[in-house]
């Protein structure tokens, strides 16, 4: 059987016309690179700003009087207590407490609940949602928005040329704004680099235009999904389906921060009582960051093993960072074997390398945070 044809966001043509180096991600023709190359795109995101194209990911509206109830019902998280204009991270959980996919879900304004799914999951998500969902509560599949991402220290200078009223936003806020000459949308102070930054849904009919508008301030530059992934590796937050599956917990995955206190002690989300348990201390795995102190990076799928070459863990993702000039992973180890500053190694290409435990993330978030 052939291949599915690949899909195509609004800025697919632009993406050709500056040169990028195309690849399938998540169904999708997606931009890899630019002529710069993944190295200079990502110090360029560190020192100014970089603009992605991440159409590919899922919005969605869930609205009806129990939308908040109902979409509890699959998070950790307290909605309920969310107020307008904010944002927060969440997980939608399977009945044994593993992650399905994780999330972004706001009020920025009085239309229920707006949420971002990864792209790679949507149609699942989606199709989890609609099952699940009950009492007056439907999602609304958005199929007619772009979405960009402006990421680095000189994102909030750019964008208050465009939407002034996104200036006093702190981290997670969101907020339905007009910007870019009357132009409906939907901002938060957010995303997935660890620098300060925006993410921007728009009408796909504008996103050329919008595109084109960041890219004339000589402070942006496109920047692919080569170097999202190595800042988003920096930044230590997890990729859905490598460093997080349905077989992984909040708490193994470093995540705990997604479980509301209200939640914990209601006990009333799913795979509760094992989320609980682990947040105890009975933790069989853990994430693990590790520094490669000599030889090549350790991918996916390297083996962790200990002082006496024993195997004890997994690589999920790993590469060379940029910024620390040197290559770093991170896995799952027992929990008594993350703690920083332990040396294990790791096995490439058959030769045992030595390795660091260290803190996350790899390299301090910039994110701005209301004082």
């Amino acid at each position: 059987m052939s291949e599915p044809e690949l899909k195509r966001t609004p800025l697919h043509a632009a993406h050709l016309a500056a040169g990028a180096r195309m690849a399938g991600f998540a169904g999708y023709d997606m931009p890899i690179q630019y002529p710069d190359g993944v190295m200079k795109e990502h110090a360029w995101t560190r020192t100014s700003a970089g603009l992605f194209d991440v159409s590919h990911m899922g919005q969605a509206r869930i609205l009806g009087a129990d939308a908040t109830a109902a979409f509890e019902a699959v998070t950790p998280g307290d909605f309920a207590a969310l107020k307008p204009g904010r944002q927060k991270y969440s997980v939608l959980l399977n009945d044994t407490g593993g992650i399905l996919d994780d999330l972004m879900a706001a009020r920025p304004d009085d239309q229920g609940l707006f949420i971002v799914v990864n792209g790679a999951c949507k149609d699942e998500d989606f199709r989890f949602l609609d099952a699940k969902l009950s009492g007056d509560a439907r999602l609304v599949r958005i199929e007619d928005r772009a979405l960009l991402a402006l990421q680095g220290p000189e994102a909030a200078a750019v964008l208050a040329a465009h939407v002034p009223a996104a200036t006093g936003m702190a981290f997670m806020d969101s907020a339905a704004l007009a910007g870019f000459g009357g132009v409906d949308l939907i901002v938060s102070r957010s995303g997935y680099t660890g620098e300060d930054g925006f993410e921007i849904s728009l009408p796909a009919a504008e996103a050329p235009r919008v595109w084109a508008a960041l890219l004339s301030d000589p402070r942006v530059r496109p920047i692919g999904l080569g170097a999202r992934d190595s800042l988003r590796l920096e930044a230590g937050l997890p990729l859905y389906g490598h460093d997080v599956d349905p077989s992984v917990s909040p708490i193994e995955a470093g995540l705990a921060f997604a479980l509301s206190p209200s939640r914990r002690r209601r006990c009333d989300f799913p795979g509760a009582a094992r989320i609980l348990a682990e947040a105890s201390g009975a933790l069989t795995r853990a994430r693990i960051a590790l520094k490669v102190l000599e030889g090549a990076p350790a991918r996916e799928g390297a083996v962790i093993v200990d002082a006496d070459g024993a195997e004890v863990g997994i690589v999920t993702s790993g590469g060379f960072s940029p910024s620390l000039g040197v290559p770093i992973a991170i896995g799952f180890a027992p929990a008594a074997l993350c703690a920083p500053g332990q040396r294990l190694g790791v096995v490439v290409r058959g030769r045992t390398w030595p390795v660091e435990t260290t803190d996350l993330p790899f390299v301090p978030h910039r994110y701005v945070r209301r004082p």
